[in-house]
């Protein structure tokens, strides 16, 4: 499908997913990632509204306004109770996502880091086929981001759904993805998203777009000939 905003269009390939599996989609800022996600989600409409996709869908933003004007004890019992009250909810992604000494804090009072959190576990405890996800890393320590990142993975994993999610960190996109969608073209101009590729063909599609070589091997030592 495509879509138009403005002077900007966003062209997207056909393509499939299957459950347990999460895609990141891979480009630079501009080239229509988050406009993806809101058709995914029903905010917004293609072009040709024939093309709409209607699932079952849970969204975390790219920004949260914090403007529950209760604590985020009520504000996860208002939303998410269900999932808050089961002990495997609890145990997978309540408790590694550290909430429990802010449970009675003031929604408001929280800070950039405390929010991303608190929206990551009420997204993932709506039920839906699909979660859509739109930088998870934003506001968190490198620490907090790969715990999220477990968190995601796991939950995704074990519930057997889907997970669209859109991540400029490396080492947390590389850590979550089974596939992805790779954006190229000229940001806020025209862009070009292809189907769920293989993370090896898909990440080296987009550093190269970028000209960035990125290694992974292990390093053995400071000085070494591998580290030269």
């Amino acid at each position: 499908m495509t879509k138009t905003q403005g002077n900007f269009k966003l062209n997207m390939s056909a393509g499939s997913f299957t459950d347990s599996e999460i895609i990141v989609l891979l480009g630079e800022n501009g080239t229509g990632k988050t406009t993806f996600v809101k058709l995914l989600a029903g905010k917004e409409k293609p072009d040709n509204e024939a093309d709409a996709q209607h699932f079952s869908v849970s969204l975390k933003p790219q920004t949260i306004a914090p403007k529950f004007p209760g604590t985020v004890r009520e504000l996860l019992l208002k939303q998410i109770r269900a999932a808050f009250m089961h002990p495997q909810f609890n145990t997978d992604v309540l408790k590694p996502m550290n909430l429990e000494n802010i449970m009675d804090q003031l929604v408001t009072t929280l800070s950039g880091g405390e929010l991303q959190r608190v929206a990551i576990v009420l997204a993932l405890g709506k039920p839906a086929d699909i979660y859509l996800i739109d930088e998870p890393s934003a506001y968190l320590d490198s620490e907090q981001r790969i715990v999220a990142s477990r968190v995601i993975k796991r939950y995704i994993l074990h519930a057997k759904k889907t997970a669209f999610v859109v991540e400029h960190d490396m080492v947390m996109a590389t850590y979550l993805a089974d596939r992805v969608v790779v954006y190229d073209g000229t940001p806020s101009v025209e862009s070009f998203a292809t189907a769920p590729e293989s993370l090896l063909t898909g990440m080296n599609k987009f550093l190269k777009s970028l000209e960035i070589t990125f290694r992974r091997d292990p390093i053995n030592k400071f000085g070494s000939l591998l580290d030269q």
